[in-house]
């Protein structure tokens, strides 16, 4: 299972593109709001998005990675959610996937997860993921081990790929570009 994270002020592009593409490979996606009380928050862009679950209902033992889209506001509330901190402290401990957008890598470098690792982030935020020991590669999509980050909104399409590939392989992520007139 991946846990897609949403919360007031995400970039709903990212979270949107990456649920997208990540379906239509087959994989199994919850959607998560890192907001308790809710399932409804409003994206960057004020459009709404209910998500599949609340962060109390996470379950670890089903998680198989983290994916954490961008949006500076969003990312601010993301890196305020006690649990989701927990939950990429559980699973970079057990060697199991994080992936993150725009200005998602400033969570999982809060977390401690970046350092001595190549990562991207969204241009003019470098300072955020080096100044937690990450090595900074001026590239759309970084694949370091099992973590995955992109740049922004231009890159999103790209980057779930990048997650596809990472899950399912090559073949499978070809199969849904194919499909989506992408290649």
């Amino acid at each position: 299972m991946v846990y897609l994270y949403f919360t007031t002020g995400t970039e709903e592009l990212e979270f949107v593109t990456v649920l997208d593409v990540l379906r239509r490979a087959g994989i199994e996606v919850k959607t998560v709001s890192a907001d308790v009380m809710t399932r409804y928050n409003t994206g960057a862009h004020r459009i709404p998005i209910i998500t599949d679950i609340g962060i109390g209902e996470i379950n670890d033992d089903e998680c198989d990675m983290i994916i954490i889209p961008g949006g500076m506001t969003g990312v601010e509330n993301l890196c305020a959610a006690d649990m989701l901190s927990s939950q990429i402290r559980v699973l970079h401990e057990a060697g199991k996937p994080l992936a993150a957008i725009c200005a998602g890598p400033i969570v999982l470098a809060r977390q401690g997860v970046l350092k001595g690792r190549k990562a991207t982030i969204y241009p003019g935020l470098e300072a955020e993921i080096t100044g937690a020991g990450a090595e900074y590669v001026d590239e759309r999509v970084v694949v370091d081990g099992n973590i995955i980050t992109s740049q922004g909104p231009g890159t999103a399409m790209e980057f779930a790929f990048a997650v596809v590939e990472f899950l399912e392989g090559r073949e499978t992520a070809d199969e849904v570009r194919k499909d989506m007139l992408v290649i």
